[in-house]
């Protein structure tokens, strides 16, 4: 009788998990955020305590196991409608190497490593650093890399700019971004205004790029 109850127990747990994931939004292992690999942990912790402890209803389990999910889902809404709390939660994707030169400063800052670099770039068949034009670890911990382009081949000007900059998101202005183009608002803003008087209130991203600006509006 033991046995069977630790069975139906592990089976009942096994498909709330199952449903709880599903309600948390599908994305891959390798891109969780800090907040959903929290809630993976402990909802595991709490499971496997309610498998064992088979003295204890298991709907007590269920309580803080709902909770989880109830604050996973109130972040992640909040996170969808705001930048700021975004980069708070998963933080922000970091350059690496800029224009073929390696940013140290930025490497401690993440605790990121050169054997961390060589063994990521590797896994990208990459052998050598001086072929990188760009690298920037993600939020995920992934790193994503631009590889230099043979010169004269007319693929990028590079007077143009260097790589997709986001300007703004969720009606943001992304000013380290604008200097990073050495651009400023105002110039944004003109080039907004040439678009037909957009708002950036209005605007759900826009980029630059090679000369070219991308601008979605929020359909909400």
């Amino acid at each position: 009788m033991e046995h069977l109850e630790l069975l139906l127990r592990t089976i009942f747990l096994y498909l709330v998990i199952l449903i709880t994931f599903r309600l948390m939004g599908k994305r891959e292992i390798g891109e969780l955020s800090v907040l959903d690999l929290v809630v993976f942990i402990m909802l595991a912790e709490i499971a496997s305590m309610a498998i064992e402890n088979t003295a204890d209803s298991i709907f007590h389990s269920l309580i803080p196991m709902l909770g989880l999910v109830g604050i996973q889902i109130v972040f992640a809404y909040v996170s969808l409608k705001s930048k700021w709390f975004r980069d708070l939660i998963d933080g922000r994707p970091t350059i690496i190497i800029n224009k073929g030169n390696i940013d140290e400063k930025a490497m401690k800052k993440q605790r990121y490593n050169f054997d961390d670099l060589l063994v990521q770039l590797r896994e990208k068949d990459i052998r050598n650093i001086s072929d990188v034009e760009f690298a920037i670890l993600e939020t995920s911990g992934k790193l994503s890399v631009f590889k230099k382009e043979p010169k004269g081949n007319g693929k990028r000007d590079h007077s143009k700019g260097d790589i997709t900059m986001p300007l703004i998101i969720d009606g943001n202005i992304q000013e380290e971004n604008l200097r990073r183009i050495n651009k400023s608002k105002d110039w944004l803003l003109e080039e907004l205004n040439k678009k037909g008087d957009l708002q950036v209130k209005d605007i759900s991203f826009c980029s630059y790029d090679q000369g070219k600006m991308y601008v979605d509006i929020n359909n909400k």
